[in-house]
C-alpha cells in the first residue's frame, strides 16, 4: 500500500514538475516583455506623451514650432529665430486642435499639427496669469472672435488687415480682441533683417521693388519671447 502510495506521488511530480517549469518560465517571459517593451499589448502601458500632453496642456495655450519652406526659412532669418510658426490651441468637444493661418485658416488636429514641424518639435506656452485672465466667459469670446478668420486665405504679403491673415498675426488679434491683451509690441517690417539674400529673393517676389518698410507686423518669435509667456512643454 505505500509502496502504491509513493508511486502515485512520483508519477503526479513527473507530470507537475513540466507544468510548473512552463509556468515559471512563461512569467519571466512576460515580465521580461513588460519591461523590454513598455507598449506590449500584456501590458497596456501608455506611451509618455498619450499620458501627459493632454493633461499638461489647457484651453488657449500657443504653439510654436520650426516650419520648412523657403519663406518659413526667410522668417527664421529675418527675425533670427528657430520658429517660423504657430498656432492657438482649442478644446473642442474634448478635443485637441490646433487653430492656425494657413492655406485658408483653419482648425488642425494638435497630434497632425504637431507632425508638421521639422523633426515635429514643439514649444508651448501659456499665459503666466491664465487661472484668473482666460476664465470659461474670456475663452468663449476668444473662440468666438476666431470664427471671424475661419476659411480666410493665408496672407503671404504680411499685411495689418483683416482680409487675409498669418499665423503670428491671428494668434495675437485673437488674445487682443478676446482678452484685450497685447501679447507683444508690434514692430514694423523695417525691424527685421531684410539683408540677407534668402530674405531679399522672398521680399522681391512678394513686393517688388515698393516694399512696405513701415507696416506694422508681429512675428512668431516676437510672440514666443513675450513676458506675459511662460513656458508649459519645450522638446527643442
Amino acid at each position: 500500500m505505500g509502496y502504491k502510495t509513493l508511486n502515485l506521488n512520483m508519477k503526479k511530480s513527473k507530470y507537475l514538475f513540466p507544468i510548473i517549469t512552463f509556468l515559471l518560465s512563461f512569467g519571466c517571459a512576460l515580465f521580461v516583455a513588460m519591461k523590454v517593451f513598455p507598449n506590449n499589448p500584456f501590458s497596456q502601458t501608455k506611451t509618455k506623451q498619450e499620458n501627459t500632453l493632454p493633461d499638461k496642456i489647457h484651453d488657449g495655450d500657443l504653439i510654436f514650432q520650426t516650419s520648412e519652406s523657403s519663406q518659413c526659412e526667410a522668417v527664421r532669418i529675418a527675425t533670427n529665430s528657430k520658429f517660423s510658426h504657430c498656432g492657438i490651441i482649442y478644446n473642442i468637444n474634448g478635443n485637441w486642435f490646433v487653430f492656425e493661418a494657413v492655406q485658408p485658416v483653419k482648425l488642425t488636429k494638435l497630434e497632425e499639427w504637431i507632425q508638421h514641424g521639422k523633426d515635429h518639435k514643439y514649444v508651448i506656452k501659456r499665459l503666466k496669469n491664465a487661472d484668473t485672465i482666460l476664465t470659461p466667459a474670456i475663452l468663449e469670446k476668444m473662440k468666438d472672435y476666431s470664427q471671424n478668420f475661419m476659411g480666410k486665405d493665408y496672407d503671404a504679403y504680411f499685411e495689418w488687415s483683416d482680409t487675409r491673415i498669418y499665423c503670428s498675426e491671428l494668434i495675437w488679434k485673437i488674445y487682443k480682441n478676446g482678452a484685450n491683451i497685447e501679447l507683444s509690441k508690434l514692430k514694423k517690417l523695417k525691424d527685421f533683417n531684410l539683408t540677407d539674400p534668402r530674405v531679399q529673393k522672398i521680399v522681391k517676389e512678394r513686393y517688388g521693388n515698393d516694399i512696405p518698410l513701415d507696416e506694422k507686423v508681429v512675428a512668431p518669435s516676437d510672440v514666443v519671447d513675450s513676458d506675459l509667456l511662460k513656458t508649459i512643454i519645450d522638446t527643442y
